[in-house]
């Protein structure tokens, strides 16, 4: 498959599947654990948390909400873990104020979770794009106590954009171009795009619900937040992490492939290693889902 044909598919990258069906009400919860945190500039973002014990912050993928980590919730909150996730500013039950879909801004309400919540010692569990979130937070906060280790999965990470010094990577025009369909129909480009983030066992409903997942997320989000994830440049900033690190990627990763991704990426903060999983695709957290909740729990507990 030629280099750009990939590309046509990227990122739905975060958009891997989750679990179906309507969400329940949410239970009333204790102050300490507030159904929505207030980020610096108003916008209210939801919070899930599920369990006790040591923190776990699930971090989600591109267009993709809170839900998508119900399965690793579910089980891992079980197994004696505090597990956090939240809705990104307009995605899910959150506020769409229609701007801040940057990366400085997403690390500032990342910031605004942690410190609300207390978080101490957390292991962060980044999906995709969201890599980008927790690696700006710590630019910012580099001594931070609220982080104890990373991992990166299915990750987007280092860069993703042809430069003269990353030739491997994607001309900024093959992004543009699939931008443009954005604008005129999301909803086809979804349905054009999907196959590829799950295995043929996948079931109908599991696949449809990723779509239903993405049309609920802003369309301005959508747009302004592929954009940064596409543009940025992370190389210096993941060479400079000292926090223990791992990266688990599919080798059939067709929105973010191994190659372009995890594999030079892992080789760049000083505490790192990287775990394939063969025929594992985008949306590995949905297809591999009883070796991931292993992965992650040995990680945390690790």
């Amino acid at each position: 498959m030629k280099r750009r044909d990939v590309f046509s598919t990227v990122l739905a990258g975060g958009a891997a599947l989750a679990l179906a069906g309507t969400p329940a009400r949410a239970a009333p919860r204790a102050a300490a654990n507030p159904a929505w945190v207030t980020a610096a500039d108003g916008t209210r973002l939801y919070v899930r948390i599920w369990g006790a014990g040591a923190p776990i912050l699930f971090l989600s993928g591109w267009a993709l909400s809170s839900e998508m980590w119900a399965y690793q919730m579910a089980a891992l909150s079980e197994r004696g873990l505090r597990c956090i996730a939240y809705d990104r500013r307009g995605h899910g039950r959150s506020d769409d104020p229609g701007a801040g879909y940057d990366y400085a801004t997403l690390a500032g309400d990342l910031d605004a979770i942690l410190t609300a919540l207390d978080v101490k010692g957390a292991t962060v569990v980044a999906h995709s794009m969201s890599g980008g979130e927790i690696l700006s937070y710590l630019a910012k906060q580099p001594a931070a106590k609220r982080v104890a280790r990373i991992l990166f999965l299915a990750t987007t990470l280092p860069c993703l954009t042809a430069k003269p010094d990353n030739p491997a990577g994607v001309p900024a025009g093959a992004f543009d171009q699939m931008r443009r369909q954005f604008y005129t129909d999301f909803p086809q480009w979804i349905d054009a795009n999907s196959d590829a983030f799950v295995v043929p066992e996948t079931s109908p409903l599991m696949r449809g619900w990723i779509k239903n997942i993405m049309l609920r997320t802003s369309l301005r989000a959508i747009i302004d937040l592929n954009r940064a994830m596409t543009a940025a440049d992370f190389r210096d900033i993941l060479s400079a992490v000292t926090l223990p690190t791992l990266f688990i990627h599919g080798d059939k990763d067709a929105s973010a492939p191994l190659a372009l991704t995890a594999q030079p990426a892992s080789q760049l903060p000083k505490r790192s290693s990287l775990n394939v999983y063969e025929g594992a695709p985008h949306g590995l957290f949905a297809t591999h889902i009883g070796r991931l909740n292993a992965d992650i729990e040995a990680f945390a507990r690790g």
